[in-house]
Formats: C-alpha cells, structure tokens, sequence
C-alpha cells in the first residue's frame, strides 16, 4: 500500500518536505551537526562540493573528502528536530519516492555526530573529545514509537531506583551506539561514556534562571549514577534520539562530543572553536 500524501509530504519538485532533499543528493556517510554555520566549518575541509541547499535549520552540503564523498547535514537543537532529519533521510534511500512505498532492499546509511556537550565528571576534563557508548533518553520522544528490543531495561529500572525518577517524567530509555563504528572511531584520543539527552537546556538540564526546577539534585544524581562500572559522562539534546532511531530503521550511529564545559568543576573552554575545529578534522581522517 502507497504511503498517503499527508505522511510522506513532497515538495512541489519532489524533495522531501523539511529537508528540501532528494535521493540522489545524499552520501551513504553522514555527519550531524546542530548549528547550520558548523557544516561550512567541515566542508571547507573537502576536496570538492558538488551539492548544497538550505530549508529553515537545515543546511546541507555533498562532496568528497580525500575521495569519499559524505554529507554534511545540521539538525538544529533537539530532538524534536531529530525525529525529522533521520525519518526524512531514511525515506530518501528506503522508500521509492514515486511509489510511495517502501523498497524491498533497505540500504543502512552511517550517521556520525559531531556536537558539544558539557560534562558532567571531574575526569573527563574540558577540551577533550568523548565517545558516546550509550544514548540516555530522557525526553520521552523514542516513547512514539516501538522501542522494544532496542532498550536496556535493567539498567533503565536501576536508574529510575537511583535517582527516584518522577512518575509523571517519560520513562529514561538506554540505548547502545553502532560497535562497528566506535571500532572505526576510538583511539587513545577519546572518552567514553554515557551520554543523557534532555529535551531542553535550561530546566530540562538542572539550570535554574528565574523557574524553580522540578528536582534540584537532579545533575548530583547523573554525576554519582553508577551501573556495573558504567557512568554518565555528559548531557546534551541530541545522542539519544540518534541512536533510538538508527536501530529501529536499521543504520549506524556514533556520537561524538566536543567536551567545551565542566558542569563538576565549572569549567568552561577557552577555545571552544578551536576544540571543535579539532574534532571535526579527527573525525573526517577517521572516515576517510
């Protein structure tokens, strides 16, 4: 049965809806980014760029990189905004656009995160680059969708114990990075560790402007959470969703992160650019 017009919704010349993209402009290997200025900042890098487009937050650039062409997309902050870019890059290549079906051969597309984060430990410290083992949702977005099989539910039921999770919150999902690309990645460069996924910055991290926060030891708890050796090293808006949603469509995800603040020791860098600019270049000679 054809996907109704009011699902896939099509551009006027038949790009998909937000992303303003069609198959054919798309690498099988895709970096993430959140802030739209930051794809420019790795595509300079590239030997060549043979596509670019914009539509609202989401800027995208094709080219080649040392002769292996990659896409360069920025997701804006979230993961609301998440749940469009991997649902409209997983149609492009798993659904035949004219059909409106879903192809009988699914091709599985890498995606890798390059974003900043703050930590949350002492030691991992400011400027270094970490490797997220887990995405920790703790928005509710994957509850849409079917997320048996994908979850760790010893761990989540240890951290809901730990922290006393508010009943009223989305119950906290844990979900595993692609191993074949950590292997690709890792080196004596990179943290690793749990990475938790708010759905805001401010409340939703622990900070408090003028709003009273819902639980006040909330980053204590992160900080001090500790499963089978395993703890969470940083905070961000975006690994999580990733994650969840590469292993329901069947791709590959990794997210790294450009650590540019302390929340243990509250530190912030004093190179920001300068820590990212060296985590992009890590990652494109990795690829590469």
């Amino acid at each position: 049965m054809s996907i109704k017009d009011s699902e896939l919704i099509l551009n006027p010349d038949g790009s998909i809806y937000h992303l303003n993209l069609k198959p054919e402009h798309i690498a099988n290997n895709i970096i993430l980014v959140g802030d739209q200025d930051r794809v420019e900042k790795v595509t300079k890098h590239f030997d060549s760029i043979e596509f670019s487009t914009q539509k609202r937050e989401f800027k995208t650039q094709t080219g080649f990189y040392k002769g292996k062409r990659l896409t360069v997309i920025s997701t804006g902050i979230g993961p609301d905004n998440i749940d469009i870019v991997l649902n409209e890059l997983d149609a492009l290549v798993n659904i035949d656009l004219i059909t409106r079906k879903p192809k009988e051969t699914l091709t599985s597309l890498n995606f890798i995160r390059i974003g900043t984060s703050g930590s949350l430990q002492q030691d991992v410290p400011v400027d270094a680059f970490l490797m997220s083992t887990h995405g920790l949702d703790l928005n509710g977005m994957l509850h849409s969708y079917k997320t048996e099989g994908i979850d760790n539910p010893d761990f989540e039921n240890a951290f809901i114990e730990f922290t006393n999770w508010n009943s009223k919150k989305a119950r906290p999902i844990l979900i595993n990075n692609s191993k074949i690309l950590e292997k690709i990645f890792e080196s004596d460069q990179t943290y690793k560790g749990i990475t938790a996924t708010a759905g805001g910055f401010y409340g939703a991290q622990g900070r408090v402007l003028r709003l009273p926060v819902q639980d006040s030891d909330f980053n204590k708890k992160l900080d001090t959470f500790n499963y089978q050796g395993i703890r969470i090293t940083n905070l961000e808006m975006e690994t999580s969703a990733i994650y969840g949603l590469s292993k329901l469509l069947g791709h590959q995800a990794l997210s790294l992160n450009a650590i540019i603040a302390n929340r243990a020791t509250g530190q912030f860098s004093e190179n920001p650019k300068g820590v990212v600019e060296k985590l992009i270049t890590y990652a494109l000679n990795k690829l590469a």
